[in-house]
């Protein structure tokens, strides 16, 4: 049976200033889905990047006093070396501003859409919010404030090319409500029909070079305009796949491929679910297949953001609790509609809680279990003989198919949850089996005692790979470190040690 494909991405940031937990949720939640599909034996492409050519980033650098592209180049870097400590499988990342596959491939689709007649140009006055780098009504204000950033937009009036998105408000709509468009979850595709329904007005996809300080990609053949930097930053999920010179990796990975998958936060919903559709139809390309639509990080009730300050160095994190308790944190904590407050103090919790009590502590007795009482050689074979066994065992052949229901609706609750069925099950089967008093039969000769024992943990060890092998897309290092650990090396267990060291709070 051929393999199938899956073409994942995440939004691409803004760098004017370096990367937070809200942005880390989002990598994770993509790299998941990546190993999960890699595990099952789909080719996959993960793609991340970073969106050089903002007007954001043009005045955080100002504000420092430093040459954009400084401020740029080393922003862009910090995104790119959450690799490592985030553990991430990504097979590419792509700069809008250094990397060679991307303005071409912005002038390719621009081209695309002008011969489509969906782009013109005219004189325009309305509110812009440089955070959100978007116009809006009075109306969509909230007290004449942004209601993403809380700021108050400018009054920009100058000449603007601009797309015809009204012209694709029927076929958006049928694509959504068809499933063809999917957005997960249901309560996002409902925003996005209801913002269609409402009505499409064509929007502004240029600045004008002044107002852009010339920081950004020339408009075709109009030199004083700039390309907006969402209809550029969009671009990036195809020119990475050299869409400019409509390329093998274009047409594997985006044309020919059944599954097209973008990770988004809910703040920019409308240009993934919307503008971006909108200019795929117009040129005349396929669309993305899915957009799964995460909520938000908050602090104290306040949104993790760059712009506002309110943020969490996941750097940081990871270097004071380690690498897998703050994946899975993110992945354990955070609901699939709703948006979720971080705290240290919780993260210690669930650190200690789940990882260190209940999946560490599982794994260490099984293994000690198996030294003390067949000196490290695990029973191979035995056939489950006790209902505890039974109901271990099945647990165990059912969380493949959780995980997998669960991811697809991306849900990484419910998947951590299906993975957790298995730790819950083989706690309470030791409480049960209590193997400590089949040993003491044992040794006083009882036959079946013996026997129950060998059943025990066999049952036991074996549910701890398949932990193993489930709790790979989630925690990687994890899941190496049991597999290594129940896995018999010239006929034994290696020697037992903690899994997880219990996590302190801070003090000050």
């Amino acid at each position: 049976m051929a393999a199938d494909r899956f073409y994942v991405t995440t939004t691409i940031p803004y760098v004017n200033a370096r990367p937070h937990l809200g942005f880390a949720l989002e990598l994770v939640q993509a790299d998941v889905l990546a190993r999960h599909r890699r595990q099952r034996g789909d080719e996959v492409r993960f793609l991340t990047g970073s969106d050089d050519n903002s007007l954001k980033n043009v005045l955080a650098a100002e504000a420092e006093g430093l040459p954009t592209r400084d401020l740029v180049d080393r922003n862009a870097a910090a995104f790119q070396a959450l690799r490592r400590p985030l553990a991430l499988s990504s097979d590419d990342f792509i700069r809008t501003s250094r990397d060679p596959r991307h303005p071409p491939g912005v002038r390719r689709l621009w081209r695309a859409c002008a011969a489509a007649g969906d782009l013109y140009r005219r004189h325009y006055q309305g509110l812009y919010c440089v955070g959100c780098e978007q116009f809006y009504t009075r109306a969509e204000l909230r007290d004449g404030r942004c209601v993403e950033h809380g700021t108050p937009p400018q009054l920009v009036t100058e000449q603007n090319w601009f797309f015809r998105l009204s012209r694709y408000q029927d076929q958006l709509h049928h694509l959504i409500t068809s499933g063809t468009l999917r957005i997960e979850p249901a309560v996002r595709r409902n925003e996005v029909l209801s913002f269609v329904a409402a009505g499409l007005r064509d929007f502004s996809v240029s600045r004008s070079h002044a107002r852009a300080r010339g920081w950004g990609i020339p408009v075709p053949d109009d030199p004083d305009q700039v390309v907006y930097v969402w209809w550029d930053a969009l671009a990036n999920y195809v020119t990475a796949l050299g869409y400019a010179d409509g390329g093998a990796d274009y047409h594997r990975w985006w044309v020919e491929n059944p599954r097209r998958a973008h990770v988004v936060g809910k703040g920019v919903l409308r240009f993934h679910a919307v503008y971006w559709p909108a200019m795929l139809l117009s040129a005349g390309e396929p669309l993305p297949t899915d957009i799964l639509v995460h909520d938000y990080l908050t602090v104290g009730g306040n949104k993790i953001s760059k712009s506002t300050g309110t943020t969490v160095d996941p750097v940081g994190l990871v270097a004071a609790y380690g690498t897998d308790p703050v994946r899975w944190w993110l992945l354990r904590e955070v609901p699939r509609v709703g948006d979720a407050d971080f705290t240290v103090g919780r993260l210690v919790a669930r650190t200690n809680r789940d990882l260190a009590d209940g999946l560490g502590n599982l794994v260490n007795r099984v293994v000690s279990m198996v030294h003390r009482y067949r000196d490290g050689r695990p029973p191979d074979g035995a056939a489950p003989a006790t209902p505890g066994a039974h109901r271990l065992s099945e647990a165990c052949r059912r969380a493949p198919a959780g995980v997998a229901a669960a991811l697809d609706g991306f849900d990484f609750r419910a998947a951590t949850a299906a993975v957790w069925t298995i730790v819950e099950e083989a706690n309470r089967y030791v409480e049960t089996a209590r193997p400590w008093h089949l040993a003491r039969a044992e040794r006083d000769g009882d036959v079946r005692a013996a026997a129950d024992l060998e059943v025990a943990l066999d049952v036991l060890v074996r549910a701890c790979r398949t932990l193993a092998e489930q709790i790979r897309p989630f925690l990687p290092d994890t899941a190496a470190r049991i597999a290594a650990r129940c896995t018999p090396v010239a006929g034994r267990l290696s020697t037992p040690e903690p899994l997880f060291p219990r996590a302190a709070t801070p003090t000050a």
